[in-house]
């Protein structure tokens, strides 16, 4: 496979392309980001953009592609309705149209979040925008696309938060870990269980298009044998 990663600077992404360089079938893996991630590996081709939202210039090199793991995200605290849609929804869509007219065989992951709202409506403007996001990539002419609706996640594997705060609370409660593996159970999935259920999902598609949680356990579980 040809896997293409928006994000892979982040927590999620940073443990996502690690996976993805780990597994034999997949030949080429090409981040997209503002910079680059400081790995080095045969199978890794990075492309800067210094602005996402506009791709022209790099698309010929963003044709080809079996499946994108688009791992993007900003957290809502601080930010206006009108700011956080700026990144949350026009972004995605300018990344991952010109995607869909490039490479209609596509599979397209993107990763929001539990408590997304797919009715645009609730109270929660974070949860609304990402509805939003979620309901129009799935009108986009992709050979496929899911939705992955983590809720908490435990980073492996010296995977950090670009996220100022949540990195000082992954290290503040790294000690409770443990507990709270025991006590959310497969509610609580890792960055590596995030990589392997892209992957699975990219080779073998699943039975509904949002995957919550539980879900992904399941089928990074299910990889692992």
């Amino acid at each position: 496979m040809k896997i293409l990663i928006y994000g892979a600077t982040g927590m999620v992404g940073q443990g996502v392309l690690r996976e993805c360089l780990r597994v034999a079938d997949v030949e080429l893996v090409q981040t997209v980001g503002r910079r680059e991630t400081g790995i080095r590996h045969p199978k890794l081709r990075e492309k800067v953009l210094p602005d996402l939202a506009d791709s022209r210039a790099i698309e010929p090199d963003l044709a080809g592609f079996d499946a994108c793991f688009f791992c993007l995200g900003v957290s809502s605290i601080g930010m206006s309705e009108a700011d956080y849609a700026r990144i949350t929804y026009d972004l995605t869509m300018a990344v991952a149209t010109p995607l869909a007219r490039l490479n209609p065989q596509m599979t397209f992951i993107c990763v929001t979040g539990a408590g997304t709202d797919s009715t645009e409506r609730g109270r929660s403007m974070w949860a609304r925008v990402k509805g939003r996001a979620e309901n129009a990539l799935q009108r986009l002419p992709f050979r496929a696309v899911y939705l992955f609706r983590p809720g908490a996640i435990e980073p492996l594997e010296g995977v950090r938060s670009k996220t100022r705060l949540y990195h000082a609370i992954y290290v503040l409660t790294k000690p409770l870990w443990p507990l709270l593996r025991l006590v959310l159970g497969e509610r609580l999935v890792t960055t590596a269980d995030m990589g392997q259920a892209m992957l699975e999902v990219a080779r073998h598609g699943a039975a509904t298009a949002v995957l919550e949680a539980r879900e992904l356990h399941v089928i990074a579980r299910a990889r692992r044998g």
